[in-house]
């Protein structure tokens, strides 16, 4: 494990920050998580640290691909050629955009309160974030802070896979990123603790750096007192995290019928719904996939509950893994011992099914008395719960790979016999039936966000 948290990631990256120390240079950090590492890296250097709060203007059907970027300032940058290309209406981008802006404002007043923007014309500015997916938001604050004014922009981050880091160099003068790899699933991945940041520690961390002295100036109580900044930042940042709801990321046993399975339970803070993963055949837990999917739901304020299906005794016998019954009994066990969590009391909850898992979860949703709010489900296997289709009521997405073509047709007939209204088919551009295909993961990871975030909070509003 490269990083023990975000702390640690800033001061590594830090040191190759090194050759910007004297320069007339501005530390950004993304909010949230971005903030801590930039903290250490700004502290080093003894450079200003500020926030750069960006929101990338997503394709009104496909929301992971920017057309654009809107910043502090009313800075606005549009891709014409990817609008005309795609036939975004003047109205669709203004809708998005008026969208967009009222988050981005939000997001600015609480960041930022009466604190003014640290100037960037004329500057290097360099932007930091705790590591680089897709890369969208980064690309976004590299063009604001250009925008703003940089003479000079630097991306620095922990980690990325390198052909994001590549495609990046497209936006910055440099990339900095200490570690890429291929086999790039989550950022999370990288970190020991990569527990959500709370916003009260953003808070604290902007507040301690503006303490501190002025580069070349000193801090009274001298050297001494500049290292202890660190710890006040620590102390605060303990102090507002104990006044939050706790989080909670750990290793579960969950009672199913007369088995225990093992489970991997994740809730962040002010959780908005919960989603249940049932993978699929000879996969378990640590599905890479369906890992990377969880820890874009978590951003999304989501739980997630990644669980064998089977014990490993079961496991054994092949006929288990097909048997759509037996899993479907699974998760309606599990989804029962989940609600009574005390942290996800009362929380609407959904489904992700991939491959047979997709074909249990559907079999679970059609149970009477099962409360499912939406169902989503990759590369899945709806015909193996044929029967059980008409009798799915909850809005269902249907994610499969353009080139994924005997799953393709069986996905298109099933979506004909779901009952639920407002279910959908949609198919991934250039992918095969994991997804492997660059950008093909990260666009399952955002269809499969957009459905719950659209189809859980609201029934959470409504059932409150």
């Amino acid at each position: 494990m490269p990083f023990v948290d975000r702390s640690h990631a800033g001061r590594q990256l830090a040191e190759r920050l090194e050759h910007y120390r004297g320069e007339d240079i501005v530390v950004l950090g993304l909010p949230r998580g971005g903030v801590p590492v930039a903290f250490e890296v700004a502290r080093v250097l003894g450079a200003p640290l500020d926030v750069i709060v960006v929101r990338k203007l997503g394709l009104p059907f496909q929301p992971e691909l920017a057309m654009g970027a809107i910043g502090e300032g009313g800075v606005r940058i549009v891709d014409g050629d990817l609008v005309g290309r795609a036939l975004v209406s003047d109205g669709e981008l203004a809708a998005v955009e008026a969208s967009e802006r009222a988050e981005l404002d939000r997001r600015t007043r609480r960041f930022r309160g009466d604190r003014t923007a640290e100037p960037l014309a004329g500057r290097t500015a360099i932007v930091v974030d705790d590591g680089v997916a897709t890369g969208s938001t980064a690309r976004a604050a590299c063009q604001v802070a250009r925008a703003k004014g940089a003479a000079r922009v630097v991306l620095a981050v922990p980690v990325g896979p390198p052909d994001s880091i590549t495609e990046l160099s497209t936006v910055a003068d440099e990339v900095v990123c200490l570690e890429t790899h291929r086999l790039f699933f989550a950022i999370g991945q990288f970190y020991e603790d990569f527990s959500q940041t709370p916003d009260e520690e953003v808070l604290d961390l902007l507040e301690c750096a503006a303490a501190e002295p002025a580069p070349g100036a000193e801090r009274p109580g001298g050297e001494a007192a500049r290292r202890g900044s660190h710890s006040v930042a620590a102390t605060a940042s303990s102090r507002s995290a104990a006044t939050d709801p706790p989080l909670r990321d750990e290793e579960v046993e969950v009672a199913a019928g007369p088995v225990r399975l093992a489970g991997r339970l994740t809730v962040p803070e002010h959780a908005v719904g919960a989603v249940v993963f049932a993978h699929g055949s000879g996969s378990s837990r640590y599905s890479p996939g369906n890992r990377y999917v969880a820890a874009v739901l978590n951003e999304a304020r989501l739980a997630t509950l990644l669980f064998d299906l089977l014990t490993p005794e079961e496991e054994c016998d092949r006929a288990n893994v097909f048997d759509i019954d037996l899993l479907a009994r699974r998760l309606v066990d599990v989804t029962a011992w989940l609600r009574k969590e005390p942290d996800l009391d009362g929380l609407p909850v959904g489904y992700f099914g991939a491959s047979t898992g997709a074909a249990a979860a559907l079999v679970a949703t059609a149970e009477p008395g099962v409360e499912v709010a939406a169902v989503v489900s990759r590369g899945g296997r709806p015909d193996l719960a044929e029967r059980w289709l008409g009798h799915v009521y909850a809005p269902t997405l249907l994610i499969v790979g353009e080139h994924d073509d005997v799953v393709l047709a069986l996905n298109r007939q099933a979506h004909a016999l779901l009952a639920a209204p407002g279910s959908r088919l949609a198919v991934v551009p250039g992918a095969t039936h994991l997804f492997e295909e660059p950008g093909a993961l990260p666009a399952v990871a955002g269809l499969a966000r957009e459905w719950f975030v659209g189809h859980l909070v609201p029934h959470m509003r409504h059932a409150g």
